[in-house]
């Protein structure tokens, strides 16, 4: 999908490669090869920073050549509602001297706010805020999914306290995977950012990121949204281990304290079965002649059972 924006009077204004102006905004939603040649064509941007978003396992970086830049971060994947799982994909920004173009392989909530004209002091043809509003953009879905991990996961846990059941360890094995994405990502992400301040303030690449004092402000807000990000992230991850080791400790021991009993209820049914067994040799025994002989061997049976469950539960086999 092709779509071409830009800001004019009457606010974000639909274009097409016929009517394309300086100050654009190009956004490519898992592009087809065509569009892929006209934006190259149209641009001038090189066909490496177009199609890098495009490879799923593409790490973020920062490449620069003339007057042109690619900015390539892993942003988090749109969720289908009631899913657990947590993923990114990488997300190309690429800036040129007359347009910013954005490329990814799905579409992404990244976008709502600019596509919907919701973001204060959003502008296309300020190309560089754009740039860092995006970058801010993608660190607050970060930590809003990271908050959703936390309330999930205290979810599960009271579900765990409740009943042992796989359902809910499978479900922390998927939050517990979704946040090593994350983190993964949050961490790349940062060295990116880190480099783009090197880049704004290096003078000699200074026609090529042109950047005011409040675009400084930005991207340093950027720069601690992706701290905290990753402070959360590992904060939950150690949370999660812990829990995983925890409840598996628990799951353990209700397993033992089962076995525990399963084997007091053994040791107690086979005195029964073991004194009917010697009463029942074809040799001569107590009470062979005798009417009540059978409940003497009954009650002598009963009687070393109830010894046995006494002693057993004093023990706390029961």
């Amino acid at each position: 999908m092709l779509e071409i924006l830009k800001t004019m009077e009457k606010g974000l204004t639909a274009l097409t490669l016929d009517t394309i102006e300086p100050g654009s905004w190009v956004n490519l939603i898992h592009p087809t090869h065509d569009e892929l040649l006209e934006i190259e064509k149209l641009t001038g941007a090189p066909s490496d920073f177009i199609r890098a978003a495009l490879d799923p396992e593409e790490t973020s970086r920062i490449e620069t050549e003339d007057d042109q830049i690619l900015v390539l971060v892993n942003v988090p994947v749109d969720r289908e509602p009631g899913s657990d799982e947590y993923d990114t994909i990488p997300l190309g920004i690429v800036v040129t001297p007359d347009y910013i173009v954005t490329i990814c392989q799905k579409d992404n909530a990244v976008f709502d706010p600019f596509a919907r004209n919701r973001y204060r002091a959003f502008s296309t043809f300020k190309r560089t805020r754009f740039l860092f509003q995006l970058l801010y953009c993608s660190a607050a879905l970060f930590l809003k999914d990271l908050r959703q991990i936390t309330r999930k996961s205290d979810e599960i846990e009271k579900d765990l306290r409740r009943s042992m059941k796989n359902v809910e360890l499978f479900q922390l094995l998927g939050l517990q995977k979704g946040l090593t994405y994350y983190s993964i990502s949050l961490r790349s992400n940062k060295v990116v950012i880190e480099r783009l301040l090197r880049v704004c303030s290096n003078p000699q690449l200074a026609h090529i990121i042109k950047i005011r004092e409040e675009d400084e402000d930005l991207l340093d807000d950027v720069r601690i949204e992706y701290d905290q990000g990753i402070e959360m992230a590992q904060v939950q991850a150690d949370v999660l281990t812990g829990m995983m080791d925890a409840f598996g400790s628990v799951i353990s021991n209700n397993l033992n304290i089962v076995m525990k009993f399963l084997a007091s209820v053994t040791i107690v049914l086979a005195i029964p079965t073991m004194i009917s067994g010697l009463w029942g040799m074809n040799v001569p025994v107590p009470w062979a002649g005798n009417p009540l002989g059978f409940l003497y061997a009954l009650l002598l049976a009963l009687f070393i059972s109830v010894i046995t469950v006494i002693i057993l539960w004093k023990k706390n086999f029961f």
